[in-house]
């Protein structure tokens, strides 16, 4: 069975720095794509940016390229996002997901097949 753990979440003031990590398991190909989401409290699940095994391409919401970077260490099956420059309003819930495809848009969640438990992000002011 593919698992996905999310980890890394915690408490940080604003302008601080979080890497979450994806531990990634039970694919039975080498192609897969991994995403990263977030839920904001009160708010539905937002597509953050995805990556594909199979190219390595990496795909990151525009409006948070600035601040966020999605990084891969193949060899440990693991999937970063790199959080800086944190914002209260970055506060949620962080999720990564998988699918068997080789790409999937992280704009529609509904099409990702694996999902991991949360990671809690809290950014004080």
């Amino acid at each position: 069975d593919v698992q996905l753990q999310a980890s890394g979440g915690g408490l940080v003031q604003t302008g601080g720095s979080l890497r979450l990590s994806c531990q990634i398991s039970g694919f039975t190909s080498e192609n897969y794509a991994i995403g990263w989401f977030r839920q904001k409290p009160g708010a539905g699940r937002e597509g953050l940016g995805s990556f594909s095994s199979q190219d390595g391409a990496i795909d990151l919401k525009p409006s948070l390229k600035a601040r966020f970077t999605i990084s891969t260490n193949k060899a440990k099956d693991m999937v970063y996002l790199q959080m800086d420059n944190l914002e209260p309003e970055d506060t949620a819930v962080y999720y990564c997901a998988g699918s068997p495809a080789s790409w999937v848009d992280y704009d529609a969640d509904c099409l990702w097949t694996y999902w991991g438990q949360g990671t809690l992000v809290t950014v004080s002011s």
